[in-house]
């Protein structure tokens, strides 16, 4: 990462949430720098974001580009204990380890970890995480801090390092000849578990074959 890069990066929100279009705040500052990215892609900076990039980079300062979504106030994750299976999905989706939970168990959010990122709801087989409003009338900048920034930074890097040291333990290289076989397997497996848990759900639970309207998400 280059110096102006480096710049950039330290004036994103931090929270990973990855709809600027890059895999990482890391990404985007690099591709912003690079000419390569537009500096108004980060819904979560909002327009107060824009003009922060604008300043560093001496562009003109934009609106934020829809296709990449709407500022708004920021959100947390809720999980709703009574249906969450334990798959563990959600935990390797949440880029700051907001959510806790083991294999078979009942996951929940740590609040305070939880950047409103909303990467945590696609992966859920069961649509058991939903989102409610953290601040009501504040969004953008109003509605994060730069601590707030720097601490979901800090917790995104432990993260990555993480995940990084357990694919390295657990996942032995494959053999040359089933190179192409593995990602297939991998998937078969998820699939398995995620059918799996969701059998024993419903075997546990027989009077909540469908979820009540209430909690319809």
């Amino acid at each position: 990462m280059n110096a102006l890069a480096a710049r950039i990066h330290e004036a994103l929100p931090q929270t990973q949430c990855t709809r600027c279009g890059y895999p990482d705040c890391a990404g985007y500052a690099q591709a912003v720098a690079d000419g390569a990215a537009g500096i108004n892609q980060c819904p979560p900076g909002g327009a107060e974001g824009i003009a922060r990039l604008a300043r560093l980079t001496g562009r003109e300062a934009l609106p934020l580009d829809p296709q990449f979504g709407t500022e708004g106030p920021r959100s947390m994750a809720l999980i709703d204990e009574a249906w969450c299976i334990g798959c563990t999905l959600c935990l390797d989706a949440c880029p700051t380890d907001a959510i806790v939970g083991i294999h078979k168990r009942m996951h929940t959010v740590i609040e305070a970890h939880c950047t409103g990122c909303e990467l945590c709801i696609p992966v859920c087989p069961v649509d058991c995480i939903s989102l409610e409003v953290e601040t009501p009338g504040r969004s953008g900048w109003a509605a994060w801090s730069s601590a707030q920034a720097d601490a979901a930074l800090q917790r995104y890097q432990r993260h990555a390092a993480h995940r990084g040291r357990t694919r390295r333990t657990e996942e032995p290289a494959p053999a040359v000849t089933a190179a192409t076989a593995e990602p297939q397997a991998a998937d078969t497996r998820k699939r398995s578990i995620i059918e799996a848990a969701l059998a024993r759900a419903r075997a546990a639970s027989p009077q909540k074959q469908q979820r009540p309207p209430e909690a319809q998400p």
